[in-house]
């Protein structure tokens, strides 16, 4: 139909022709995701129009044709101005029953124009920084938030609570200001807590515990999943920086609950692989979050049959984590998105609690026997992290070195015998440790056990590749001193040219062991002397 025609006739104000014309209208360009650039100022104006004649009392059936017009037209980000107004957005939002005011919340009875309403201002939102603007100054988060206290009263279809959730999620992750008021003001956390706990439909078991009707656990729902995974969402805008301060008594408390219900969705499936996959990404990401004293909640349910049982604890949590990185692992793709929440998870984790590091250590770094080839060959998980140490993302990199690192109770001979000098250098170079010792941690006194392989090839190990070399020939067999005197000078003032053609730069080592300039680390150890021998009282 032509566009000139529809907005022609919805000029003309006339219910029942505007109601058929807009009918033909979706039909034709329900699955339309780009418009010709000669049609824009018809657009425009027929979505002034449609937002203007959305005001009048109209048939619920007719308030539905026209909202999806509304959506169809809010894919073009050229035609977003009429709708990103105050008025428009109140106009939507109130046929979405988020309308807040201070008296009252206003609803729509019809579902479907409530429906219609919220995929519009999901669009809206989604594309336009005014309509951003607008829905923090008119409070829709309060409109929202009281709509989904009500969830476990009324008995509202799945497709208005997700995109009632949807909305909440474009709005705390566009808008800082949103974001800390619902965690704030409107104790957003506690809510969407008890909001996730109703869709998973747990019982509580324990303080820290919760299960569902089964054994083993029937995978949830496909409507459920979906609904979680955007609660999952709002909560890990509004907990983004939990972890990073200190909480009270109360806060740890609500922190624990949630934890709680996130361990439950590691530990269940949702329908299908790829959904089950998602679903358990979700749960890490907000996981990563949590303050850290709270991630006891993992370790805490009791151990029952069936259970993975490590020193006494309840490992089942750790085990699905660890296979949950090792498939991401393996899948290698967009690992700075898909990897590093898991492993600053598990390394965090294996930081604070002891049976988590020592279980961990003995799944990644089992005692060492195959000491012929390098740390990084071979298909072991440690083979895999090792890899990933010399990635060329520095987060990625940074994160696999800093896992291994923790593993190895932050002993850098340790962590050297695991993963070679060459690999290890980066993350020590950064801590100040190229000289060797320990970084500053709480960490147990006991020994790492060697295997009787390792012990005897130990002497052969080359610390820079991390196994046991081929013995080469010496090159400087046969030569008189003077041959290698010569070749040892010629060596150097290739090392000169080069550096005096900046192509390398000549490294030493401070006194703290960070790298540094030759020329540098020459000053600072010649300093340190002499200091030294000032507090001997030598001349």
């Amino acid at each position: 139909m032509d566009l000139k025609n529809v907005v022609e006739t919805v000029e003309s104000g006339e219910q029942d022709a505007i109601l058929k014309v807009l009918q033909i209208y979706n039909q034709e360009k329900s699955q339309c995701f780009t418009f010709e650039d000669e049609e824009r100022e018809e657009r425009k104006k027929m979505a002034q129009l449609l937002i203007k004649f959305l005001e009048r009392e109209l048939q619920p059936s007719c308030q539905v044709t026209c909202l999806e017009s509304i959506r169809i037209l809010s894919r073009d980000k050229s035609c977003l101005d009429p709708f990103a107004t105050r008025e428009g957005l109140q106009t939507l939002a109130r046929h979405a029953g988020i309308d807040y005011s201070e008296e009252l919340i206003r609803e729509v009875p019809d579902l479907d124009v409530i429906l219609e309403a919220l995929k519009c201002l999901c669009n809206i939102v989604f594309s336009s920084p005014r309509a951003q603007e607008l829905t923090a100054e008119a409070r829709l988060v309060v409109g929202l938030t009281e709509r989904i206290k009500l969830y476990n009263e009324k008995n509202l279809p799945h497709e208005v609570k997700f995109f009632d959730l949807r909305l909440l999620f474009l709005l705390t992750a566009l808008r800082v200001d949103i974001r800390q008021q619902l965690a704030q003001e409107l104790r957003g956390i506690s809510l969407m807590t008890d909001t996730l706990e109703l869709t998973l439909g747990v019982k509580w078991l324990d303080p820290h515990e919760v299960a569902t009707e089964g054994s083993p656990p029937l995978p949830l729902p496909r409507q459920e999943t979906e609904r979680a995974m955007e609660i999952l969402k709002v909560l890990f805008n509004i907990t983004f920086d939990s972890s990073k301060r200190e909480v009270d008594e109360e806060d740890a408390a609500l922190y624990r609950r949630l934890g709680a219900l996130l361990r439950h969705c590691l530990m269940i499936s949702a329908d299908g692989e790829d959904r089950t996959e998602e679903f358990h990404s979700h749960t890490v990401n907000l996981l990563g979050n949590l303050p850290l004293m709270c991630l006891d909640v993992l370790l805490t349910p009791k151990v029952r049959p069936g259970s993975l049982e490590y020193m006494g604890v309840n490992m089942d949590a750790v085990s699905v984590l660890l296979d949950f990185l090792e498939r991401r692992l393996d899948r290698g793709h967009k690992l700075k998105e898909t990897l590093t929440p898991v492993l600053n998870l598990l390394t965090e984790s294996a930081r604070v609690h002891r049976q988590t590091r020592k279980f961990l250590k003995a799944k990644v770094l089992p005692p060492l026997r195959d000491v012929k080839n390098r740390p990084e060959v071979g298909n072991l998980l440690r083979n895999k992290l090792v890899r990933l140490m010399t990635h060329i993302d520095t987060d990625v990199k940074h994160c696999a070195a800093e896992f291994l690192f923790v593993l190895c109770k932050e002993s850098v001979s340790r962590f050297v015998k695991y993963t070679g000098y060459g690999n290890a250098a980066g993350l020590l170079a950064a801590r100040g440790l190229m000289a060797g010792g320990r970084a500053e941690g709480e960490y147990s006194e006991d020994e790492d056990t060697d295997t009787e392989e390792y012990k005897e090839a130990k002497p052969n190990i080359n610390p820079v590749t991390g196994r046991v070399e081929e013995k080469l020939p010496n090159p400087m067999e046969g030569m008189t001193e003077e041959q290698k005197e010569y070749e040892a000078m010629k060596l150097v003032n290739m090392f000169d040219k080069l550096s005096r053609q900046q192509v390398i730069q000549p490294m030493g080592m401070t006194p703290g062991g960070n790298l540094t300039s030759l020329e540098n680390a020459v000053h600072e150890l010649a300093e340190e002397r002499s200091s030294s021998d000032s507090d001997l009282g030598l001349d």
